[in-house]
């Protein structure tokens, strides 16, 4: 019957989810608990320079309007 599909089914989709669900928390794991930023233009990208240039490191964190001169 058509229901003998479902738990072929069910691992396949698990399978199929697991990986970007690690992806996502393994992100989170080694960015300090900040999810990764994309740059899919280019003013987010002169905005992430902006930060990146702002605190002083490679690893930037957002501090505020205090860390601008």
């Amino acid at each position: 019957m058509w229901y003998e599909i479902l738990p072929g089914l069910g691992i396949m989709t698990a399978f199929l989810i697991i990986p970007g669900l690690a992806t996502i928390h393994l992100n989170k794991f080694t960015n300090g608990g900040k999810e990764k930023r994309a740059a899919r233009v280019p003013w987010q990208w002169a905005l992430m320079e902006r930060d990146k240039r702002v605190s002083g490191g490679e690893y930037y964190e957002s501090k505020g309007l205090e860390n601008i001169h």
